[in-house]
């Protein structure tokens, strides 16, 4: 079996280590009771997803990266596509970042921890 991708853990809510187990308890980050919730272990190898109190304040600096990274690819497709509705980028901007919100929490989660686990071995996936 192949090497799990780190990328691939990010993307699709799974554990980095094993890349079988789900990472967040809902498959959707729109479920709005449960967008933030997560397993404490994973359930295929029982990685610990929370190493020590505080671990994810380090994802605030992913969030923010992938909040930056989003706003000028939205601003430069505003001044590239739309020069004369401009004004509408500020209009427009908000409400598409409080719709991205959830998705980039756990985007940024899911990438600080990838950030720190290393993927199982193969003996180590086999056993």
């Amino acid at each position: 079996m192949a090497k799990p991708s780190k990328i691939y853990s990010v993307l699709f809510n799974k554990c980095p280590r094993c890349g079988k187990g789900d990472f967040f308890i809902s498959k959707s980050a729109y479920s709005l009771r449960n967008f933030d919730k997560m397993n404490r272990y994973c359930s295929n190898c029982g990685a610990d997803f929370v190493p020590e109190p505080g671990f994810y304040q380090g994802a605030l600096y992913i969030s923010y990266a992938l909040y930056v990274a989003f706003m000028v690819m939205y601003f430069l497709v505003f001044v590239n596509f739309f020069k004369q509705y401009l004004d509408y980028f500020l209009v427009s901007i908000i409400p598409v970042l409080i719709i991205l919100t959830p998705l980039f929490y756990r985007i940024a989660r899911r990438t600080w921890l990838a950030l720190f686990i290393k993927p199982a071995s193969s003996e180590e996936r086999s056993a």
